[in-house]
């Protein structure tokens, strides 16, 4: 196996393109994956210029879940003593933290899903900010139906954006959730008639995005994962404190005379990260 990523990265302006690129393995997701797709996220963070990010596959499916590749040589399998096991929990920790990043980054994400999305697949797209389906796409957790419980983060993020007794039924059963029915309980956002459509509503909503002051966006996104696992009094005292440190005049008067002149704002980037 060489080490090309099994993605690529392009750029449309301020909107960046992450595709998944193995459409005949229906984009399983194999160990260059998750070794890469932490580093590509942190890159793409670094710069500031980045306001969006649209997450999509290549070919029939979006995502088929874990390549079976990962599962080989022991490394994650083996748990006869202390020693594996504490290996197999820090490999858990790892594919877990490669998925998080896509909460990490300052930008939004949205998830662009056509056919199936299953498995670390759906743990991925639990991950993202915005969710846009196809009429045929259909999500799944994949691992009860072959003997394991989800761990890379469906588990802990679909109870939030699903009614909880959905969720058992997933995980429980192993059964699909359709598009259609993702969409009518919140977790899709829209549903599109085919991939061309999904595409350009993907890129439309991240254009969109992309025209709005970035530093009210990324503080919007800190809000969201803020509150998501404190209470509401916690995370309005937190937003205090943030809407402080970011407030900033410049964005909002240029907004506000955009609006009244009918023109297009212009807001400045984000301030690049520094270097490790």
């Amino acid at each position: 196996m060489t080490d090309t990523l099994p993605f690529q990265i392009t750029r449309e302006g301020a909107v960046a393109r992450l595709t998944l690129s193995r459409p005949e393995a229906s984009n399983a997701l194999d160990m260059r994956f998750w070794r890469g797709l932490g580093p590509a996220l942190k890159n793409l963070d670094a710069g500031g210029d980045v306001r969006a990010l649209v997450l999509s596959g290549e070919g029939r499916n979006f995502c088929a879940g874990m390549d079976i590749s990962v599962f080989s040589g022991g490394a994650i399998l083996g748990t006869d003593t202390a020693a594996e096991r504490q290996a197999f929990h820090q490999a858990a920790r790892d594919l877990q933290d490669a998925l998080s990043m896509l909460e990490r980054v300052r930008f939004p994400v949205i998830a662009a899903v056509q056919g199936a999305c299953v498995g670390a697949g759906l743990d991925m797209v639990a991950a993202c900010d915005l969710r846009l389906a196809t009429e045929g796409a259909y999500f799944r957790v994949e691992e009860i139906n072959i003997g394991m419980m989800a761990d890379v983060g469906s588990l802990q993020r679909l109870p939030r954006l699903l009614p909880e007794g959905v969720v058992r039924e997933l995980a429980y059963l192993g059964t699909s959730l359709t598009a259609d029915r993702a969409e009518r309980l919140g977790f899709v956002n829209a549903v599109l008639p085919d991939a061309e459509a999904l595409q350009a509503a993907a890129m439309e909503m991240a254009q969109a995005i992309a025209a709005k002051a970035p530093l009210a966006i990324s503080g919007s996104k800190a809000a969201f994962a803020y509150a998501r696992d404190h209470t509401v009094a916690d995370g309005l005292e937190w937003a205090a404190v943030m809407q402080g440190s970011i407030w900033n005049t410049a964005d909002i008067l240029g907004a506000i005379q955009a609006r009244a002149t009918k023109s297009t704002p212009e807001f400045a980037d984000l301030h690049p990260l520094p270097k490790p």
